[in-house]
């Protein structure tokens, strides 16, 4: 396969809609065609593309992109070391996660401003899309995973420092609304390029309402070109209390702020994190184009059960489920996200759907929608080749076979 110009037919499936009869055709690192089959054999230029030949029922769909990663292969982007990370970005982007956030947990700020100076080198030689912080200005009393001896009030000095030490890469923070200072917090991260994401809260419906709303009404104050105009919610249900009929909390705030276009909300949909039942919910109450699809995967992904770290917190993983082993809560994923993408469908989603809210809807928030995330002349040539089962058969990422 030494062409760099190639065309590929199959199904195709990008923003929402699907081509039956469809080839796409790679020219370097580009797309040079989507579409229907016969509009590319009319082109004049169509025999000089190199046709490879795809099973029967092949699918194609662009480069997953996903803004909620901590890790694979044993590596652990909150304490990373260069060899490790370029391990674990090797499988992550061989397994489909053509694009990603790598995420910060909770810890000693030495230790994040430490790992945000490592890859930030990654972000900028394109290996990864950025980076986002999942705190530390987080609730303890939702703290989950995160390690409550590093949780503390917004502090605007430790956010510049972690945003230096970035480089500019940092995409997303994850902060709790109720804390004492996130208004200034959502002010200052605006500001700076940062996309608020509230999340580990333990806050009213109306205040995480009124700060949904006022992100939003920051972020489109900003005018930065490419910016998304609306903040997102860190795994919505997760590392928040339940929806209550006479206390809805978040979750009911969430849910309407997004059906009402003034969030986004990530769903692990794993098989874990989440019932089947309620992904399916989600999508029919707020929509795919409001829902961003993330693995929230730790360094045990891609690898057997056993013992692994999330940053300060040690994590036992059995069954393929990661756990603290100090008080067994939930420890990230351990799915990629094509397998969540998969979950998703299994639980009665669209596939259509689906795979809008794993690749364009994601690349919208961080700047990147005329890059990746859809299937368009001129976007990176980032694809993935799947069968009839949602298997995955080929990566092509830059339009190099992984």
């Amino acid at each position: 396969m030494t062409s760099t110009r190639y065309a590929l037919f199959a199904t195709l499936i990008s923003d929402g809609q699907k081509v039956t009869d469809g080839v796409l055709a790679v020219d370097g690192d580009r797309i040079a065609f989507a579409g229907n089959k016969d509009d590319f054999l009319a082109r004049s230029d169509a025999q000089d593309f190199e046709v490879r030949e795809l099973d029967a029922g092949a699918t194609i769909i662009p480069g997953l992109v996903d803004l909620h990663c901590h890790g694979a292969m044993g590596t652990d982007f909150s304490a990373p070391d260069h060899s490790s990370i370029t391990t674990a970005l090797e499988f992550l982007h061989g397994a489909g996660t053509t694009t990603l956030l790598a995420s910060l947990v909770t810890a000693e700020p030495g230790s994040m401003v430490d790992a945000a100076e490592i890859l930030a080198e990654f972000a900028e030689s394109g290996a990864i899309a950025g980076i986002h912080s999942e705190g530390p200005f987080l609730s303890e009393a939702r703290c989950g995973a995160q390690d409550p001896r590093y949780l503390q009030l917004p502090d605007p000095e430790f956010a510049t420092e972690l945003v230096a030490a970035s480089r500019g890469q940092l995409r997303t923070m994850t902060y709790a609304p109720e804390l004492e200072g996130s208004d200034e917090l959502i002010e200052q991260l605006v500001s700076q390029g940062v996309v608020p994401s509230l999340g580990h809260t333990n806050a009213t419906a109306s205040v995480t309402a009124e700060s949904l709303r006022f992100a939003r009404e920051q972020l489109r104050s900003a005018g930065v070109d490419g910016f998304t105009e609306r903040p997102t919610v860190t795994h919505l249900f997760n590392g928040m209390p339940p929806l209550h009929h006479r206390e809805p909390g978040p979750v009911a705030a969430c849910l309407e702020e997004a059906a009402n276009r003034n969030a986004f909300v990530e769903l692990i949909s794993d098989g874990v994190h989440l019932s089947p039942d309620t992904v399916r919910l989600v999508y029919r109450l707020v929509g795919a184009d409001n829902v961003l699809l993330v693995s929230d995967s730790m360094a045990a992904t891609g690898l057997a059960d056993g013992q692994y770290t999330l940053g300060p917190q040690q994590v036992n993983v059995v069954d393929a489920q990661a756990r603290l082993a100090s008080d067994n809560s939930l420890a990230g994923g351990t799915s990629t996200l094509l397998q969540v993408l998969q979950h998703t469908v299994a639980a009665g989603v669209p596939l259509v759907q689906a795979v809008n809210s794993a690749t364009s809807i994601p690349a919208s928030l961080i700047g990147l929608a005329d890059e990746v995330g859809s299937l368009h002349y001129g976007f990176a040539a980032d694809v993935l080749i799947l069968d009839e089962n949602l298997q995955l058969v080929q990566t092509i990422r830059k339009g190099q076979y992984l």
